[in-house]
């Protein structure tokens, strides 16, 4: 049984156990030294490494420096400047507190620390070899702090092995370096691999140039600023526009109270805000920042401080949902169709060639064709809104103050193979035009308090493609709308603006017949729960025993829709009861606009496409469906004379 005795283990190996906790790599000791270095007071940092940062690693600082004789203390386990008692564990405001980085990192390396207080003519070195003191003398130094870490893992050979190629764990060293930068914009911060400058930052502040200098120039002019505040949280930073949508998570950027972290509660609101934006699959990009009382969460949960744990989840995932949803509405434009790189390539290719047979002198010739003088030239314009801008001075707002009865509503007629050919009688518009009231200008839009509606740009329907996507002219672009896409979208918008009260209310259609829809118990539970959002979006309805009894919908939606529609808010306000209430209800709202919207592939009279295009219009910010898909894309008059190579 002696096998199985309780001992002691020696200090050695506990400090090897213990290491393995906090460094498991180079990028974790760059990790822990830089926020050291930060704690430090420290407004330059420099990284340097050699072959991935095995063989060398050195963070140098201009911080406040330790004392000579705290050097040898400085890499004992437990040893920290930074919390005295208990008590402090709940206030703690700096990112290392724990005091096993250094002990960690000296125990499994040849280790240097150089340092000098401001206020102390000499420095001091302390050199440590697999955690025992070599060195321990004065020396000159400038002021600050400067840790050499060199060949990490030398007397642990199992562990060695288990690390990547050297520009892996460089690559690895480059992310923690850019997050960390991107979280203190106020401090100076150079990373040089292998004698290079991989990067560079400001230190004057400005997030926005952070984000340019490490993620690029690309990113940083897609993104959307950010700054909300509630019950005590603050949510500050940049989002990206949402073409800048990743296939991955490795573009969520999230600082709690300047710590860098993965949050699965920000993920998921950031996520959330951006459902109805971009595709399922694909996932937005953001470098967010929330401030909160340190006693409100706990930083202490994972061995590198990489998770925390949030005393109150959900008033979290509210500030991040609530700071991002509306920044993305309020900065939606039409998508720009780009022509493919290659085919640009080939065509400025071909065209130097072509350029070679050219005959002396032909090459002073114009290089663009020019237009006649009688004809003006189409401006370019950047976005549905801009040329909407252009027609609101050309066009006045309507000012009809009618508005029209309630209509009964009827069954919808069959939509058209695509081999027919549609009468003008047999069209069924999918809504009735909206009434003045509804309309109304952007001004009256706007004093209502919600988001502007424009009035309606001149523009000609061209066609379709595919019976499926429009074809539009519109002030020098050619606009191509998913027609499925775009009237799910026009629904949803209709609803959320109704149920938020953003403009005048939009006239519901009594049912002549009323629609008995069957639904569970907890699904009719679900729908009394949020019944008067229900009746808010433009539905109505009397609830029995088992079912409920539609007698109202909003404009666009058809008797058939009734019971699809109810079905979905049963099943979706069932679920999630942890999201914030109107997140639930929101991601129902677009369910039953995906339910309720015309078909691609069908035939519909020209009534229903110009009701379409008038609508979109209206609403110039809509970019994408409910579901993520695209709802219309631009391509420019200068670009098919760029791709045709009319110019140049």
């Amino acid at each position: 049984m002696s096998e199985h005795k309780i001992r002691v283990l020696d200090f050695e190996v506990a400090n090897l156990i213990a290491a393995g906790e906090v460094v498991d790599r180079p990028a974790s000791v760059i990790k822990e030294l830089l926020e050291n270095a930060i704690d430090s007071g420290a407004d330059m940092i420099t990284v340097e490494i050699k072959n991935g940062g095995i063989s060398y690693m050195r963070v140098t600082d201009n911080g406040c420096g330790i004392d000579f004789d705290d050097l040898p203390t400085a890499i004992l386990r437990h040893a920290t400047s930074k919390i005295r008692t208990s008590s402090d564990l709940d206030s703690i405001g700096t990112l290392g507190f724990r005091g096993e980085a250094l002990a960690a990192i000296a125990s499994v390396s040849k280790m240097r620390i150089i340092s000098r207080p401001a206020d102390s003519p000499m420095g001091g070195i302390l050199a440590a070899e697999g955690g025992e003191i070599v060195e321990h003398a004065e020396t000159g130094c400038s002021a600050g702090t400067n840790v050499i870490v060199e060949e990490l893992f030398a007397n642990v050979p199992a562990r060695r092995k288990f690390l990547k190629k050297d520009a892996t764990e460089a690559a690895a060293i480059g992310t923690v370096v850019e997050r960390i930068a991107l979280s203190r914009p106020d401090i100076s911060f150079r990373f040089i691999s292998g004698g290079e400058m991989k990067l560079r930052t400001e230190g004057n502040g400005d997030l926005s140039g952070a984000i340019y200098s490490v993620l690029g120039r690309g990113f940083q002019t897609r993104t959307i600023p950010v700054d909300y505040e509630h019950d005590g949280l603050r949510v500050a930073g940049f989002i990206g526009m949402p073409d800048t949508a990743r296939a991955n998570r490795n573009g969520e950027i999230f600082f709690i109270n300047g710590r860098y972290i993965r949050s699965g509660t920000a993920s998921a609101a950031l996520e959330q805000a951006y459902r109805t934006y971009i595709p399922e699959d694909r996932f937005p990009s953001c470098v967010l920042s929330l401030s909160i009382a340190p006693n409100a969460v706990d930083v202490n949960v994972h061995p590198a401080k990489l998770e925390v744990k949030f005393s109150n989840e959900k008033l979290v995932f509210e500030a991040f949902y609530y700071a991002v949803r509306p920044a993305i509405e309020r900065n939606m434009t039409t998508g720009e169709l780009r022509l493919p790189d290659a085919a640009t390539d080939y065509m400025r290719r071909a065209q130097r060639t072509a350029n070679a047979f050219v005959p002396a002198g032909a090459h002073n010739a114009p290089k663009t064709i020019q237009m006649p003088a009688a004809v003006d030239p189409i401006p370019s314009y950047k976005t549905v809104r801009e040329f909407a801008e252009i027609a609101r001075s050309a066009r006045p707002p309507q000012t009809q103050t009618q508005t029209p009865e309630p209509t009964q509503m009827s069954e919808p007629a069959q939509a058209q193979t695509p081999t027919q050919t549609p009468e003008p009688t047999q069209a069924q518009t999918p809504t009735p035009e909206p009434s003045a009231e509804s309309e109304g200008s952007a001004d009256e839009n706007a004093a209502d308090g919600g988001r502007e509606t424009l009035p309606i740009p001149d523009y000609q329907i061209l066609g379709e493609a595919f019976d499926c996507y429009i074809i539009v002219m519109c002030e020098g672009r050619l606009i191509l709308i998913d027609k499925h896409a775009a009237h799910e979208r026009i629904l949803f918008e209709q609803m959320r603006r109704r149920l938020r009260r953003e403009t005048v209310d939009l006239p519901s259609q009594m049912l002549l017949v009323p629609v008995s829809v069957a639904l569970t118990p907890d699904e009719l539970d679900a729908v009394v729960g949020y019944a008067d959002d229900i009746r808010a979006a433009g539905f109505d309805f009397h609830v029995g025993e088992a079912s409920v009894s539609v007698t109202a919908l909003p404009a666009g939606f058809y008797p058939a829709d009734a019971k699809p529609v109810f079905e979905s808010f049963g099943s979706e306000l069932r679920t999630s009861a942890s999201d914030a209430r109107d997140v639930v209800f929101e991601r129902a709202l677009y369910t039953c606009a995906c339910k309720a919207a015309i078909k691609g592939g069908r035939v519909y009279g020209i009534e229903h496409i110009k009701w379409l295009c008038d609508e979109l219009f209206r609403l110039p910010d809509i970019k994408y469906c409910p579901h993520g898909r695209p709802v219309a894309l631009e391509l420019t008059h200068a670009q098919l004379d760029r791709y045709f190579k009319r110019t140049e």
